[in-house]
Protein backbone atom coordinates (compact mmCIF):
# COMPACT_ATOMS: atom_id res chain seq x y z
CA UNK A 1 0.00 0.00 0.00
CA UNK A 2 1.47 3.42 -1.01
CA UNK A 3 1.84 5.94 2.41
CA UNK A 4 -0.75 8.61 2.17
CA UNK A 5 -0.27 9.80 5.59
CA UNK A 6 0.42 13.69 6.02
CA UNK A 7 4.62 13.22 6.53
CA UNK A 8 6.64 12.93 3.60
CA UNK A 9 8.86 10.11 2.47
CA UNK A 10 11.32 12.06 -0.07
CA UNK A 11 12.98 15.43 0.71
CA UNK A 12 11.51 18.69 -0.69
CA UNK A 13 12.49 18.93 -4.74
CA UNK A 14 13.08 22.53 -3.93
CA UNK A 15 16.29 23.99 -3.05
CA UNK A 16 17.39 25.73 -0.58
CA UNK A 17 16.69 29.69 -0.52
CA UNK A 18 19.25 31.29 -2.19
CA UNK A 19 21.12 28.07 -2.69
CA UNK A 20 23.37 29.56 -0.29
CA UNK A 21 24.93 32.59 -2.36
CA UNK A 22 24.22 36.19 -2.37
CA UNK A 23 25.87 38.78 -4.71
CA UNK A 24 26.01 42.48 -2.69
CA UNK A 25 26.19 45.51 -4.94
CA UNK A 26 27.31 48.66 -4.06
CA UNK A 27 26.99 51.24 -5.63
CA UNK A 28 28.04 54.71 -4.53
CA UNK A 29 28.40 58.31 -5.67
CA UNK A 30 31.58 59.92 -6.19
CA UNK A 31 29.87 63.61 -5.55
CA UNK A 32 31.92 66.28 -3.94
CA UNK A 33 28.52 66.65 -0.92
CA UNK A 34 29.38 63.45 -0.32
CA UNK A 35 32.45 64.31 2.12
CA UNK A 36 31.02 63.77 5.21
CA UNK A 37 28.73 60.68 4.46
CA UNK A 38 31.93 59.05 3.09
CA UNK A 39 33.54 59.54 5.98
CA UNK A 40 30.38 57.90 7.95
CA UNK A 41 30.40 55.17 5.45
CA UNK A 42 34.55 54.45 5.99
CA UNK A 43 33.51 53.61 9.62
CA UNK A 44 30.49 51.78 9.14
CA UNK A 45 32.39 49.42 6.31
CA UNK A 46 33.05 47.04 9.60
CA UNK A 47 29.76 46.99 10.79
CA UNK A 48 29.23 45.78 7.16
CA UNK A 49 31.79 43.29 6.94
CA UNK A 50 30.48 41.80 10.55
CA UNK A 51 26.99 41.94 9.74
CA UNK A 52 27.65 39.65 6.04
CA UNK A 53 29.84 37.16 7.85
CA UNK A 54 28.13 36.61 10.92
CA UNK A 55 23.92 36.12 9.10
CA UNK A 56 25.52 35.04 5.99
CA UNK A 57 28.42 33.02 7.38
CA UNK A 58 27.89 29.95 5.40
CA UNK A 59 26.92 31.69 2.65
CA UNK A 60 28.69 31.73 -0.86
CA UNK A 61 28.53 35.34 -1.27
CA UNK A 62 30.42 38.19 -3.82
CA UNK A 63 30.70 41.82 -2.95
CA UNK A 64 31.27 44.59 -5.91
CA UNK A 65 31.41 47.96 -5.58
CA UNK A 66 30.30 50.45 -8.47
CA UNK A 67 31.12 54.16 -8.38
CA UNK A 68 28.36 56.40 -10.03
CA UNK A 69 30.41 57.96 -12.93
CA UNK A 70 32.17 57.51 -15.88
CA UNK A 71 35.87 58.29 -15.60
CA UNK A 72 38.43 57.29 -13.73
CA UNK A 73 40.40 59.57 -11.60
CA UNK A 74 40.14 63.57 -11.22
CA UNK A 75 40.40 65.45 -14.45
CA UNK A 76 42.31 67.96 -12.48
CA UNK A 77 45.35 66.11 -11.08
CA UNK A 78 45.64 64.37 -14.23
CA UNK A 79 45.80 67.71 -16.24
CA UNK A 80 48.93 68.34 -13.72
CA UNK A 81 50.70 64.92 -14.07
CA UNK A 82 53.49 64.39 -14.18
CA UNK A 83 53.89 67.44 -11.97
CA UNK A 84 51.92 67.94 -9.19
CA UNK A 85 50.67 71.06 -7.53
CA UNK A 86 48.56 71.90 -4.17
CA UNK A 87 46.18 69.14 -3.08
CA UNK A 88 46.91 67.04 -6.10
CA UNK A 89 50.62 66.75 -4.75
CA UNK A 90 49.70 66.23 -1.37
CA UNK A 91 47.15 63.25 -2.18
CA UNK A 92 49.73 61.46 -3.76
CA UNK A 93 48.03 61.46 -7.32
CA UNK A 94 48.50 58.09 -9.56
CA UNK A 95 50.19 59.42 -12.46
CA UNK A 96 51.54 56.59 -13.15
CA UNK A 97 48.48 54.44 -13.38
CA UNK A 98 47.47 53.62 -16.88
CA UNK A 99 43.45 53.31 -16.58
CA UNK A 100 42.25 50.18 -18.42
CA UNK A 101 38.86 50.60 -20.18
CA UNK A 102 37.37 49.39 -17.46
CA UNK A 103 38.45 51.82 -14.77
CA UNK A 104 36.79 54.32 -17.01
CA UNK A 105 33.36 52.14 -17.78
CA UNK A 106 30.26 53.40 -16.55
CA UNK A 107 29.07 50.62 -14.09
CA UNK A 108 32.32 48.23 -13.74
CA UNK A 109 33.46 47.37 -10.46
CA UNK A 110 35.88 49.81 -9.12
CA UNK A 111 39.53 48.04 -7.99
CA UNK A 112 41.67 51.60 -7.77
CA UNK A 113 40.07 55.00 -6.94
CA UNK A 114 41.43 57.92 -7.43
CA UNK A 115 41.29 61.52 -6.49
CA UNK A 116 39.77 63.52 -3.58
CA UNK A 117 39.29 61.02 -0.34
CA UNK A 118 40.33 58.33 -1.90
CA UNK A 119 43.10 55.79 -1.97
CA UNK A 120 44.88 56.65 -4.38
CA UNK A 121 45.77 53.43 -4.55
CA UNK A 122 45.32 49.57 -6.32
CA UNK A 123 43.13 47.55 -4.58
CA UNK A 124 44.58 43.77 -3.44
CA UNK A 125 41.88 41.42 -4.53
CA UNK A 126 42.12 37.83 -4.73
CA UNK A 127 39.73 36.60 -6.98
CA UNK A 128 41.37 38.51 -9.52
CA UNK A 129 38.30 40.16 -10.66
CA UNK A 130 36.57 43.26 -9.93
CA UNK A 131 34.89 42.16 -7.32
CA UNK A 132 35.18 40.22 -3.69
CA UNK A 133 34.73 36.43 -3.25
CA UNK A 134 33.94 34.51 -0.10
CA UNK A 135 37.50 34.29 1.17
CA UNK A 136 39.03 37.33 0.67
CA UNK A 137 42.06 38.12 2.90
CA UNK A 138 41.75 41.34 4.71
CA UNK A 139 37.98 41.53 4.27
CA UNK A 140 37.63 45.01 5.87
CA UNK A 141 40.24 46.65 4.50
CA UNK A 142 39.98 45.77 1.25
CA UNK A 143 36.00 46.31 1.48
CA UNK A 144 36.87 49.81 2.41
CA UNK A 145 39.86 50.46 -0.27
CA UNK A 146 37.10 49.49 -2.65
CA UNK A 147 34.38 51.30 -1.51
CA UNK A 148 36.02 54.43 -0.76
CA UNK A 149 35.12 55.86 -4.28
CA UNK A 150 36.28 59.31 -2.90
CA UNK A 151 34.54 63.14 -4.25
CA UNK A 152 35.86 63.99 -7.30
CA UNK A 153 33.24 62.64 -9.76
CA UNK A 154 29.45 62.08 -10.48
CA UNK A 155 26.12 61.04 -8.92
CA UNK A 156 24.52 58.45 -11.83
CA UNK A 157 23.43 56.37 -9.16
CA UNK A 158 20.53 55.16 -10.98
CA UNK A 159 22.60 54.57 -14.84
CA UNK A 160 25.77 52.97 -12.72
CA UNK A 161 23.17 50.16 -10.85
CA UNK A 162 21.34 49.39 -14.78
CA UNK A 163 24.85 49.09 -16.29
CA UNK A 164 26.32 47.11 -13.44
CA UNK A 165 24.42 44.11 -13.95
CA UNK A 166 23.97 44.75 -17.68
CA UNK A 167 24.55 41.50 -20.24
CA UNK A 168 27.78 44.38 -21.81
CA UNK A 169 28.92 44.15 -18.69
CA UNK A 170 28.52 40.45 -17.42
CA UNK A 171 28.72 38.11 -20.24
CA UNK A 172 31.90 36.28 -20.84
CA UNK A 173 34.83 38.33 -21.42
CA UNK A 174 33.10 42.09 -19.89
CA UNK A 175 34.51 43.77 -16.92
CA UNK A 176 32.17 42.35 -14.23
CA UNK A 177 32.30 38.65 -15.57
CA UNK A 178 31.01 35.94 -13.49
CA UNK A 179 29.68 38.77 -10.50
CA UNK A 180 26.27 37.76 -11.16
CA UNK A 181 24.86 34.57 -10.42
CA UNK A 182 21.67 32.87 -11.45
CA UNK A 183 21.29 31.09 -8.55
CA UNK A 184 21.78 33.67 -5.99
CA UNK A 185 19.74 36.31 -4.52
CA UNK A 186 21.22 39.91 -5.12
CA UNK A 187 21.39 42.87 -2.52
CA UNK A 188 21.47 46.50 -3.93
CA UNK A 189 22.76 49.19 -2.05
CA UNK A 190 22.42 52.72 -3.43
CA UNK A 191 24.31 55.20 -0.95
CA UNK A 192 24.21 59.24 -1.85
CA UNK A 193 22.57 62.39 -2.49
CA UNK A 194 19.23 62.84 -4.69
CA UNK A 195 19.65 61.21 -8.09
CA UNK A 196 18.99 64.38 -10.56
CA UNK A 197 22.28 63.52 -12.67
CA UNK A 198 21.52 59.97 -14.41
CA UNK A 199 20.39 60.04 -17.95
CA UNK A 200 17.86 57.15 -18.02
CA UNK A 201 14.40 56.49 -15.80
CA UNK A 202 13.59 54.38 -12.80
CA UNK A 203 11.39 52.17 -15.41
CA UNK A 204 14.65 51.26 -17.42
CA UNK A 205 17.04 50.31 -14.73
CA UNK A 206 14.35 48.40 -13.04
CA UNK A 207 13.78 46.47 -16.18
CA UNK A 208 17.89 46.30 -16.10
CA UNK A 209 17.95 44.41 -12.92
CA UNK A 210 14.61 42.51 -13.61
CA UNK A 211 16.58 41.13 -17.13
CA UNK A 212 19.58 40.31 -15.55
CA UNK A 213 16.76 38.13 -12.40
CA UNK A 214 15.08 36.43 -15.12
CA UNK A 215 12.04 38.55 -14.61
CA UNK A 216 11.59 37.57 -10.64
CA UNK A 217 11.48 41.02 -8.85
CA UNK A 218 11.68 38.76 -5.70
CA UNK A 219 15.07 38.06 -5.78
CA UNK A 220 16.53 41.76 -5.53
CA UNK A 221 16.74 43.49 -2.16
CA UNK A 222 17.24 47.09 -2.63
CA UNK A 223 18.54 49.74 -0.05
CA UNK A 224 18.28 52.82 -0.38
CA UNK A 225 20.85 55.76 2.08
CA UNK A 226 19.49 58.81 1.21
CA UNK A 227 17.05 61.60 1.62
CA UNK A 228 14.75 59.55 4.03
CA UNK A 229 11.61 61.37 2.64
CA UNK A 230 12.89 59.72 -0.80
CA UNK A 231 12.00 63.28 -2.40
CA UNK A 232 10.19 62.77 -6.28
CA UNK A 233 13.18 64.47 -7.75
CA UNK A 234 15.50 61.66 -6.40
CA UNK A 235 15.10 59.03 -9.23
CA UNK A 236 17.45 56.12 -7.40
CA UNK A 237 15.01 56.62 -4.46
CA UNK A 238 12.13 56.09 -6.96
CA UNK A 239 13.75 52.87 -7.99
CA UNK A 240 14.24 51.48 -4.65
CA UNK A 241 10.69 51.98 -3.45
CA UNK A 242 8.40 51.64 -6.21
CA UNK A 243 9.77 48.52 -8.06
CA UNK A 244 10.06 46.10 -5.34
CA UNK A 245 8.84 44.25 -2.64
CA UNK A 246 12.12 44.35 -0.68
CA UNK A 247 12.98 47.28 0.25
CA UNK A 248 14.75 49.39 3.20
CA UNK A 249 15.25 53.38 2.73
CA UNK A 250 17.48 55.24 5.44
CA UNK A 251 18.57 58.71 5.98
CA UNK A 252 22.50 60.12 4.86
CA UNK A 253 21.95 62.04 7.74
CA UNK A 254 21.48 59.54 10.54
CA UNK A 255 24.31 58.76 12.94
CA UNK A 256 25.80 55.82 11.94
CA UNK A 257 24.91 53.84 8.42
CA UNK A 258 25.60 49.79 10.00
CA UNK A 259 22.64 49.64 11.76
CA UNK A 260 20.50 50.60 8.75
CA UNK A 261 22.40 47.85 6.70
CA UNK A 262 21.51 45.01 9.47
CA UNK A 263 17.99 46.26 9.08
CA UNK A 264 18.17 45.41 5.21
CA UNK A 265 20.08 42.32 5.26
CA UNK A 266 17.22 40.81 7.57
CA UNK A 267 15.06 41.25 4.01
CA UNK A 268 17.74 39.25 2.71
CA UNK A 269 16.98 36.63 4.81
CA UNK A 270 13.22 36.83 4.33
CA UNK A 271 13.68 36.87 0.25
CA UNK A 272 15.81 34.05 0.40
CA UNK A 273 13.39 31.99 2.57
CA UNK A 274 10.52 31.95 -0.35
CA UNK A 275 13.21 32.15 -3.18
CA UNK A 276 13.68 29.51 -6.04
CA UNK A 277 16.09 29.38 -8.46
CA UNK A 278 15.40 29.08 -11.82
Amino acid sequence: MLDVGTEQDVESPQPAGCKGKIDFLFVISRDQVMAEGQAKLVAAFPDFVETIETKFAEFDYHIMVVDADNHWGWPTCTAQCPELEGLCGTMDYPCDHAPSACDGDMGAGTIFNAGLNAPNKPCELASGRRYIEKGQPELVETFTCLAQVGTSGYNRLGDAVAAAVSSAMTESGACNEGFLRDDALLMVTIIGPPDQDSLGKPKEWAQALLDAKHGDADSVVMFRICDATCPVYDAACTLTKYYFPYHHIESLNVPAFGPAFDVATDLVETACSAFIPG
